[in-house]
């Protein structure tokens, strides 16, 4: 991680402030709902969707839903709220991965928010044999942990200090997993830096650009609509996010 990237400062205070708006992100999505029924349908994979710090399986369950109405076989963390790398917490999501891929046969896709998409990184380092995918929804992997304005929560949440990485799991966060991976960001984040939720391009990663909240992005319908777009694809022939007609005005160059 470049000196850049670890010095990186927090949102302002005014886009703190404009968290709010992800209360009208959820009215949005129900709004959106038919629109959003155009999405691709999926091939019955499974799915595993992981929260951010401090929410739970609740607040991931419009997507999951919406996800499981496309077909897929989606399962939460099933580990109440995500108070960050508690014990028996990295445990239970190599668990709960294993589980889902042994059962159905099939390689799991793992969506996480925020810190739950830290997470999906590293499990995919971890297990890249199960992974199919990994999709992160403005997790902070590529800077410093005090480029967000939630440092400070983790750390009374979890016990541990914000910059402790666990070698034990999966390494680097910076580095990217050995499976196709799509970064989610949004430059008007009011809790983590955009910029250390972008991921570099390459043959197996990409970053696509909404215009969202933090708090909302889990149910953003451009988010939700990107995230059924990546999972749509036939496994193995994983390919970036297509931006042309319509969704250039909707989803703008990242690299702009």
């Amino acid at each position: 991680m470049s000196v850049a990237a670890q010095t990186l400062r927090p949102p302002s205070r005014t886009l703190m402030f404009l968290e709010g708006r992800a209360i009208h992100e959820l009215g949005a999505f129900l709004g959106a709902l038919p629109l959003l029924s155009l999405a691709p349908r999926g091939d019955g994979h499974p799915v595993l969707v992981l929260p951010g710090l401090i929410a739970s399986d609740m607040s991931t369950r419009p997507l999951r839903d919406f996800l499981r109405s496309k077909g897929y076989a989606v399962s939460g963390w099933r580990q109440g709220r995500n108070l960050g790398l508690r014990a028996g917490v990295q445990d239970g999501m190599v668990d709960l991965l294993q589980e889902m891929n042994e059962t159905t046969g099939r390689k799991v896709s793992v969506v996480g928010w925020s810190l739950g998409g830290l997470y999906a990184r590293q499990l995919a380092k971890m297990m890249p044999e199960r992974v199919r995918q990994v999709i992160t929804l403005g997790s902070p992997f590529a800077a410093g942990p005090k480029s967000t304005n939630a440092w400070r929560v983790y750390e009374m949440a979890s016990g541990r200090r914000a910059d402790e990485e666990d070698s034990r799991f999966g390494g680097s966060l910076a580095s990217a997993p050995p499976v196709p991976t799509t970064a989610i960001f949004s430059r008007t984040d009011g809790v983590c830096a955009w910029q250390g939720c972008r991921e570099q391009a390459s043959s197996m990663t990409d970053s696509i650009e909404v215009e969202s909240s933090h708090c909302g992005m889990g149910h953003h319908p451009a988010v939700v609509y990107a995230v059924a777009d990546r999972l749509a694809q036939k496994e193995g022939e994983w390919a970036p996010f297509d931006r042309s007609g319509w969704r250039s005005f909707v989803y703008p160059d990242p690299n702009r």
